[in-house]
């Protein structure tokens, strides 16, 4: 009876199991598709196979080494750097895989999940041989500027070869996500943004207004006009600059005057208090110098925020938000700097209220929030070498006329260098060909060449670059930023603590080389669906993009060469 009655339950199993399959091949689904819910009886609703941000918020600080999140750990608050670092997750060794370490080309990587070779933002400026003159990295003549009579608008993505996070986000949406960039530079808002985005706005010294290009609106949008109408800029311009903190507190810090830091347009001396009002001039461009230039690009992208009302629905937004005053003051001071140390304090406080805002009007735990930098910043010269430590200065101009002067003993008189930047010489071509030269010997021979030079480490040809592959270390850098159609013949490495500058003194600091204090910057995610954690494992800036595509279920960009990070936090 018991064997009968197995019989004939295991019929009716399998009867069962066939009508299964039967529905699922007249239904297109399979046994591992989402199944029906009996939630509130409802046998007809499906379980989302996925969940996605509100919002995501890309935040990029211009020239933040990672050493800042710590260096000044005692006087930071408790709701900005602090809290990120404490309720999100830390990767503490991010690095760039490239060289030269740019606004421009972090900015791309930090977006495309790529690398210069592939995206082409080789550097903020290239040289262009077809057009025989230097080109910007955003710079679009097609268009026009929107918001001021400046021609600080004809810019656009256009010289980005490759899509972008934000890009696709777009395309797999159908354009119903929406997406914002935010930055004082050009750069740092347009090539974060990418090419499909709703809008990218940056500001114009000439005007003290935010704009745009034609690329994205033949006029400003309602909001972007009542910001303006607000002439923010005037009123923070209208206050001097004075330490957050008594200055005796700044102990993290060198004195307020020292020899290698340069002073403010304008200054005598660059020592606090920085009288802003009586030095600022004509025009609006000292605001990227000072603490106003963080609050104002806070400012501006709350007003985006509301203006575009990202994240109030269920499609997935973006915003990004790129604080681009810590360059120039580093540039001016260095890292050693009490201005350095004083831009980042009061940046913490922006942080706070911009991460609190975007979290009560869109939601707490809806916001997915990033922060990295697109490069870090070397150590001013000659502070080292007062430190004792081997630093230096180099010239430019002195490597291009040195290679003239030793390809005219070798080869005869001519115009051999078209142009050296990005440490990278543009040999004449067209002269080579004329004398029916090889051009891998030349680059080759003017390699070697350059060896002599003080403070170069090494040099290499393009040929050698397109006939190998380093994989790994410094050299894999070098291939990474290297790009056939806008590079140069030979790319040089600097000694490490060694940088270009220019005048008989050079003051303050760049960046640029493939040394890790250049490479080195912080990547922290807070917010939705994370953790709070750390690991030390290497990423790659490029991962960001890679990580950001498989939270949000869409496609990388494609030219992406990224991991994702999420095996890291779990």
């Amino acid at each position: 009876m018991r064997y009968n009655q197995l019989l004939t339950s295991l019929g009716w199993a399998k009867a069962t199991v066939a009508a299964v399959l039967l529905l699922s091949a007249c239904t297109g689904t399979t046994p591992n598709a989402p199944v029906a819910s009996s939630k509130n009886g409802n046998l007809n609703a499906v379980e989302a196979p996925m969940q996605r941000p509100k919002l995501v918020v890309g935040i990029v600080v211009d020239q933040m080494r990672y050493d800042y999140l710590y260096r000044y750990w005692s006087k930071y608050g408790n709701d900005g750097f602090k809290k990120m670092l404490s309720q999100g997750f830390n990767f503490k060794n991010t690095q760039y895989s490239y060289v030269p370490t740019y606004t421009g080309p972090g900015h791309a990587s930090i977006y495309t999940g790529s690398v210069p070779a592939i995206n082409g933002i080789i550097g903020n400026n290239w040289y262009d041989r077809n057009q025989k003159k230097d080109v910007y990295c955003v710079e679009d003549t097609t268009v026009q500027t929107v918001g001021s009579s400046s021609n600080a608008g004809l810019m656009s993505p256009a010289n980005l070869r490759t899509t972008t996070i934000t890009d696709e986000l777009r395309l797999a949406t159908n354009k119903q996500s929406k997406v914002v960039g935010v930055a004082l530079k050009d750069r740092g808002s347009i090539l974060p943004a990418g090419h499909l985005a709703n809008g990218a706005y940056w500001f114009d010294s000439q005007s003290g207004n935010w704009i745009t290009s034609t690329y994205y609106h033949e006029q400003l949008p309602q909001w972007v006009q009542e910001f303006n109408n607000r002439k923010l800029a005037d009123q923070y311009l209208s206050q001097p600059w004075e330490t957050l903190l008594p200055i005796e507190e700044y102990t993290e810090s060198t004195a307020d005057d020292m020899p290698w830091e340069r002073a403010l347009k304008g200054e005598k001396k660059p020592v606090f208090p920085h009288n802003v009002p009586a030095i600022r001039g004509k025009d609006f461009d000292l605001i990227r110098s000072v603490p106003a230039g963080n609050t104002i690009t806070k400012d501006f992208a709350l007003a985006a925020l509301r203006g575009e009302e990202l994240g109030k629905d269920e499609v997935t937004d973006f915003l990004t938000v790129s604080f681009s005053t810590p360059d120039y003051v580093g540039h001016s001071f260095g890292p050693n700097s009490i201005e350095a140390q004083d831009v980042f304090l009061r940046l913490d406080r922006e942080m706070a209220e911009l991460i609190s805002t975007i979290e009560n009007e869109v939601g707490k735990g809806e916001v997915l929030f990033f922060l990295t930098a697109d490069h870090g910043a070397a150590h001013v010269p000659a502070f080292l070498q007062e430190m004792k430590v081997p630093a230096g200065v180099g010239s430019s101009a002195a490597v291009r006329d040195s290679v003239d002067a030793y390809l005219d003993k070798t080869y005869g008189k001519a115009d051999w260098v078209e142009r050296y930047m990005n440490q990278q010489i543009y040999l004449n071509r067209a002269v080579i060909e004329s004398k029916q030269l090889d051009m891998a010997d030349v680059q080759q021979r003017v390699a070697n060449h350059v060896l002599r030079i003080d403070g170069v480490m090494r040099a290499v040809a393009a040929t050698t670059l397109q006939s190998s592959n380093w994989g790994t270390g410094m050299m894999a850098r070098v291939e990474n930023g290297y790009n056939p159609k806008r590079s140069g013949d030979v790319v040089l490495l600097l000694e490490p603590g060694w940088f270009e500058g220019y005048g008989k003194e050079p003051k303050g600091t760049t960046h640029g080389s493939q040394a890790n204090y250049d490479t080195h910057v912080p990547l922290i995610w807070y917010g939705w669906e994370v953790e709070a954690g750390e690991s030390g494992a290497q990423a790659e800036v490029a991962d960001i993009a890679a990580t950001l595509a498989a939270w949000l279920y869409i496609q990388e960009p494609n030219g992406s060469v990224g991991k994702p990070l999420q095996e890291y936090m779990k």
